[in-house]
């Protein structure tokens, strides 16, 4: 499945007005981008490809990755793993991020394993909050590989830069240790059935549609699944579910090519009729017209 990549523009591409590819068109970028830039990319949602490490310099920015929403501000580490949903929100004006991508290619060719498990990444909160001294450590860094990805012959290639990703998960872990919000501590016990349902949803969202399936996986009844849910994200279970599945229908139906019948299968709509009917219920628009709509 083909996605193309909003979420972090390359400025060549920006000249020409088109969106760039999904996934890096080479082993690694390096590169800065305003807040002007990036709200160009907020329209719909993306499944990104590549690995993003991003720090955001100055400003402001509300996103949803894969079914939360956040805030990022100065001095915000984010990192975002390959196959996470992107959605941007806003970005103020005054916004400047610095970011490094890593192709999927270049993951796969490299065998890295670092990458977590759903569970693991609903543990954690994917943003980190650096004190002054550690920011300015990355934005150095950012500034430095830049400088030598740019000099002529490059200072940088492939082999240098597997080094340089082990050395940025092995900080991203570290700092992470010593951050407390990094961390999202269970409080009780309801807090745990949050997580681990949406843990679920997000594996299976394409094949469980029911909130009763989840409830006989994780062994509960239907309404203590329900009233907790409700209890701790004000959302219904059902709306967790409905929002999984739409973040995906939305990004394959704005950046792919594929039929509209293929998408609600790849989205466990054995029926098409019915995922027009899913699809419009939620959004006020069939798919083709949101497909369409600029």
């Amino acid at each position: 499945m083909s996605y193309l990549n909003f979420a972090v523009p390359l400025q060549p591409l920006m000249q020409d007005k088109k969106i760039p590819l999904l996934d890096c068109p080479v082993d690694y970028l390096i590169g800065d981008a305003t807040g002007k830039l990036m709200n160009e990319y907020g329209r719909f949602p993306c499944k990104i490809k590549c690995g993003v490490y991003a720090l955001m310099v100055k400003g402001t920015a509300e996103a949803t990755i894969n079914i939360t929403r956040y805030e990022f501000h100065e001095n915000d580490l984010l990192y975002l793993e390959p196959d996470s949903f992107l959605l941007i929100h806003k970005f103020s004006e005054d916004a400047l991020v610095y970011y490094l991508l890593f192709s999927s290619a270049f993951l796969d060719k490299n065998m890295f394993t670092g990458k977590l498990s759903l569970e693991a990444l609903q543990m954690r909160n994917p943003i980190i909050h650096l004190d002054s001294e550690r920011a300015e450590i990355y934005l150095d860094m950012y500034k430095l590989l830049a400088k030598a990805t740019n000099t002529t012959p490059s200072s940088l290639n492939s082999d240098n830069m597997v080094y340089v990703f082990h050395i940025l998960q092995l900080a991203y872990s570290m700092i992470a240790k010593t951050t407390d919000n990094y961390l999202v501590h269970p409080q009780d016990r309801k807090t745990e059935i949050y997580q681990e349902y949406t843990k679920l949803v997000l594996e299976h969202y394409t094949e469980w549609h029911h909130v009763s399936q989840y409830a006989d996986s994780m062994r509960l009844t239907l309404p203590h699944l329900c009233s907790t849910i409700k209890q701790v994200s004000r959302k219904t279970a059902g709306d967790i579910i409905n929002d999984a599945i739409l973040m995906d229908a939305k990004a394959q139906l704005k950046i792919t090519n594929l039929q509209v019948k293929e998408i609600a299968l790849s989205l466990g709509f054995e029926n098409v009729a019915f995922f027009n009917r899913f699809f419009k219920v939620h959004t006020g628009l069939t798919p083709k017209t949101y497909r369409m709509k600029g």
